[in-house]
């Protein structure tokens, strides 16, 4: 009782005020968890993860028919497919093929080349949301995973190009050094679809409603990119159109990616059929979607994950 009684009484603990945390994390070189790097570093930071998006990438491509019996015979089958029912809905009964040269290639390379932007913003949108516990369990660059998405589409895109070059040759398009073009027209629209799945993932991230709208954005964006018709004979046609309509048209970035494989690969695909300055379009869309897409997501960064 005695021993109870004499004890001092204890002094309160005193909050160690906020400067002083921060100055001796800094001395112990501490930072925030989770933190967003600076732009630069971001960069340098998915650079070395460089092997992990492309092995992640290849990996996703090859579990994508590991169920089907065909296996990887879907990765060609599918986008053929698609462009046998355009074929029958649009060239056959509603005659868009009508005045349309070497209409069988023209349509397979609308097909593959819209599939290869179509599929890169679907897989952008879901990037994030649909890898939560990769996201969450790991930390490395949340942007590896929209690119990787990208270069798996890229991939699916290669595959269907080799059956591309066994149409052209069977309808009897020769090869010629225009097909060379294509390496950098895909550099370009590659570009182009990350940006966009990039901005995707971001919002999708934030409100993942929005992949359950973007097949429907999607199927709109493509009614107007050319797929199944020509826009050049389209506008002439309408020529009581504004001239604007018809610019936007063919400035749509979907159609002018389109374009450009047309030209490289059907040789009665001319120049006199591409928009304007259609080069610097390309490029143009491609640097304003990457750059600005790359920079919109990394803005967001330290949110991926949480919450």
């Amino acid at each position: 009782m005695s021993q109870a009684l004499d004890t001092p009484p204890r002094t309160p603990l005193t909050p160690t005020p906020p400067q002083d945390l921060k100055a001796l994390a800094e001395r112990h070189g501490l930072s925030v968890s989770g933190a967003r790097p600076s732009l630069p570093q971001y960069v340098r930071d998915l650079w070395a993860r460089r092997h992990f998006i492309t092995a992640f990438a290849t990996a996703k491509l090859t579990a994508q028919y590991s169920q089907a019996k065909l296996g990887q015979v879907w990765q060609v089958m599918t986008p053929l497919l698609n462009a046998a029912v355009y074929y029958l809905i649009f060239g056959v009964l509603m005659g868009t093929k009508k005045g349309v040269p070497d209409y069988i290639p023209f349509l397979v390379t609308g097909v593959f080349v819209w599939t290869f932007t179509q599929s890169s913003i679907l897989a952008g949108t879901r990037a994030i949301s649909g890898n939560l516990g990769l996201v969450r369990a790991l930390h490395f660059p949340r942007a590896a995973l929209p690119v990787s998405f990208c270069l798996q589409q890229l991939q699916q895109l290669l595959f269907s190009m080799a059956a591309l070059v066994l149409i052209l040759l069977a309808v009897g398009v020769p090869p010629a050094l225009s097909w060379f073009l294509v390496i950098p027209a895909l550099t370009l629209q590659f570009v182009f679809n990350t940006g966009v799945s990039m901005v995707m993932a971001r919002l999708g991230a934030k409100t993942p409603d929005i992949a359950q709208l973007m097949p429907f954005v999607l199927r709109t964006w493509m009614y107007v990119s050319g797929v199944m018709w020509s826009i050049d004979q389209l506008v002439r046609k309408h020529h009581d159109w504004p001239s604007w309509v018809g610019q936007v048209l063919q400035a749509n970035p979907a159609s002018v990616y389109i374009d450009l494989m047309r030209y490289a690969l059907i040789d009665s695909f001319h120049s006199s059929q591409l928009p304007p300055h259609v080069w610097a379009l390309a490029a143009g869309w491609a640097l304003v979607a990457g750059v600005g897409g790359f920079i919109y997501f990394w803005k967001a960064e330290e949110t991926y994950g949480r919450g």
